[in-house]
């Protein structure tokens, strides 16, 4: 089988790729405020490169459909520098990828597509229908439409470059093909499909794989009494570190689980503390803030006020009025006052010591949940060895990179996604603009 352009995993980079790889560019590459007046662009059939997509599911999007509680926050609202910036040391990398295809591009792109999208409050973006299904499906018809040519349920064991054309070997076909893009994930999610393949033809073909790490994961604790809470959640807790000498510092919603804590703002937290936590270091302090919207000296007004006010009510029942009980529960424990006492009989130094620890509680960090249980894997393909402009290989021309399997990933709200649209969509141009 011969083809032009050969997509490997059809997960959100793949899908974007093969839609960039086969339709015309005037109905992909133009400006967003064109993109919003003329929808009708999407609907025709197009007239790109002949184009193949291999996935070893048997069906497209597999991890797509999980994304965001099966939701899938498909980008963020914001100011493009801001975007930029959140993914750090990467963003320059990103930052053509990011102007040439960005988030409002992108929201043009879908309800291009028949989409309907919604803005949340915190500024991310979601089908109305709040199905994940929804953002495969527009995609996967799109391709249809455009003539892509679907290999399901085929996984790629190994791809060789011979004279002009790369050869593509499944278990039973060889697919022969002017230029690959390698959108294959990374290793989060493996049920999904991301093995870690793409990082086995990169080295292949000469590419530096930067170590794949865990991402947007639970932390583990040396503590235990996170256990005790397992399945609590607080919508507004701030999330503080200092690593390096520099402060870090995350906020949303954190959950206690069986071995330690989890929840938005701790995903965010270990983006910046997995890479410093390999075996045999010592464990990374945080402090929680289960109050952030008071200073230390509003709060401790506020209760020392409902202490005095309620001198028969138990300590942990008025602490409760801030945080969940259970977790009022423990702070007492730790604070040596017990779930018992009275208001009336709470010390002032106590006190101070349980104002501290709504404010500044103290864990110690081991660890992360294993990398199969994390949203985003961190390292991948060096992006010191792709075009910025192209995401084409500086090694290997003709080899494409795009989406997770990338060294880049951004913070939970839909950055993540943003990076396959983006990259996906410009390797797939590329990819097609020569042929």
């Amino acid at each position: 089988m011969r083809t032009k352009v050969c997509v490997i995993g059809a997960g959100p980079a793949g899908l974007m790729a093969v839609i960039f790889a086969a339709s015309p560019a005037d109905t992909t590459l133009r400006s967003s405020a064109s993109l919003r007046s003329t929808r009708a662009g999407y609907a025709k059939a197009g007239a790109g490169s002949s184009t193949t997509v291999i996935e070893a599911n048997t069906s497209a999007g597999r991890k797509l459909l999980l994304t965001g509680a099966g939701r899938c926050n498909l980008t963020h609202q914001a100011e493009l520098a801001e975007v930029v910036r959140e993914f750090g040391d990467k963003g320059k990398f990103l930052s053509y990828c990011l102007h040439r295809f960005s988030p409002q591009y992108v929201q043009d792109f879908f309800t291009g597509l028949g989409l309907r999208l919604k803005i949340e409050k915190d500024d991310c973006v979601f089908p109305t229908g709040d199905r994940a299904s929804d953002v495969r499906d527009v995609l996967v018809n799109r391709a249809k439409k455009l003539g892509v040519r679907f290999l399901y349920g085929k996984r790629v064991s190994g791809i060789d470059r011979k004279e002009d054309a790369f050869v593509v070997r499944t278990a039973k076909e060889t697919v022969y093909a002017e230029k690959i893009i390698i959108a294959t994930g990374g290793l989060s999610w493996p049920k999904t499909g991301s093995t870690g393949d793409g990082y086995r033809f990169a080295q292949q073909f000469g590419h530096t794989i930067v170590e794949p790490r865990a991402s947007l994961v639970p932390l583990v604790t040396c503590e235990d009494w996170p256990g005790q809470l397992a399945g609590t959640a607080m919508e507004d807790v701030s999330v503080s570190a200092r690593i390096n000498n520099k402060k870090i510092k995350t906020a949303g919603a954190i959950i206690f689980t069986d071995d330690g804590i989890g929840g938005p703002s701790v995903l965010n937290m270990s983006r910046y503390i997995a890479r410093y936590l390999p075996a045999g270091r010592k464990p990374i302090g945080i402090s929680l803030d289960l109050a952030p919207l008071l200073s230390e000296a509003e709060f401790e007004k506020q209760i020392t006020e409902r202490l005095a006010a309620n001198p028969k009510k138990r300590v942990a029942n008025i602490l409760s009025e801030f945080v969940p009980k259970r977790v009022s529960g423990v702070l007492c424990g730790q604070a040596g006052c017990g779930d018992e006492l009275a208001a009336g009989q709470l010390t002032r130094d106590v006190r101070k010591k349980l104002v501290r620890l709504l404010k500044a509680l103290p864990i110690s960090v081991a660890g992360t949940r294993p990398i199969n249980e994390a949203t985003v894997t961190s390292g991948g393909v060096s992006v010191s060895e792709i075009k910025p402009k192209t995401m084409e290989s500086k090694i290997c021309p003709g080899l494409f990179f795009a989406g997770e399997v990338l060294d880049a990933d951004g913070p939970c709200g839909g950055y993540n996604l943003q990076i396959c649209w983006s990259t996906g969509a410009l390797a797939g141009s590329s990819a097609s603009k020569d042929l």
